[in-house]
């Protein structure tokens, strides 16, 4: 079994690690992370069951991983990872933006998508924001979802009937679908980010909604948005 421990130098990192089946890319990519002060690699795993063992002994703050592996793919490892430790980030890294992988990883629980042709910029951006609760989506993946949504042919639940929101719940879902995260929430409307959650926890009761693209299609498909 391959999983290659690299413990963190600086003082309070961000804590991550990657799955990817290619030891080229695992290999780039912790070279990629070296210098960064803010980020330390602690693990690397070689498909989806590592990737939960891993996770389990090195608790990391963000899970960064391929969809297609061996053994069990990117998706499969993500449903269980957001049950066994809800608070971990999901970062799909992929060369593929198809449609289908985006979907099915954000309805397992991701709160990112990047493509394997990202800068470290972006990959340091992601990770700080899905670090902070946030989700961040590579450009190519967030216009798919929003064309996905303004076309409505995605749809995660079904409601029986429209369920009644504060004025509140409403800011919350349309800065929600602007992809701010907590913190940028609760400065906006003047709450702290436990008060964010807790209206974002009430509204996906309210819709039936297991993430924030639930949020957000509800929000299209109800006029309570629309994507630019």
């Amino acid at each position: 079994m391959l999983i290659n421990k690299i413990f963190a130098i600086s003082d309070s990192p961000i804590r991550i690690v990657i799955a990817d089946d290619h030891p080229i890319f695992r290999t780039g990519f912790e070279t990629m992370l070296k210098n960064q002060q803010t980020i330390s690699l602690v693990g690397q795993a070689s498909n989806g069951a590592e990737l939960i063992e891993l996770v389990t002994e090195t608790k990391p703050d963000v899970v960064i991983t391929d969809i297609q592996m061996p053994v069990m793919n990117g998706i499969e490892a993500t449903k269980i990872l957001k049950q066994r430790f809800p608070s971990t980030g999901v970062i799909a890294l992929s060369m593929s933006d198809h449609e289908t992988f985006i979907i099915e990883m954000m309805e397992a629980g991701a709160k990112g998508y990047l493509l394997k042709t990202t800068s470290e910029k972006e990959v340091v951006h992601a990770v700080q924001t899905v670090h902070d609760n946030g989700t961040y989506y590579c450009s190519s993946a967030s216009n798919k979802l929003h064309r996905l949504m303004a076309n409505n042919k995605f749809h995660p639940f079904k409601p029986t009937s429209r369920p009644k929101f504060t004025d509140k719940e409403i800011n919350i879902i349309q800065l929600l679908c602007q992809e701010k995260c907590s913190k940028q929430i609760g400065a906006h409307l003047n709450i702290s980010n436990r008060a964010v959650d807790s209206a974002r926890e009430r509204i996906q009761e309210k819709i039936g909604s297991k993430n924030m693209i639930g949020i957000a299609m509800y929000a299209v498909k109800n006029g309570m948005f629309c994507p630019g």
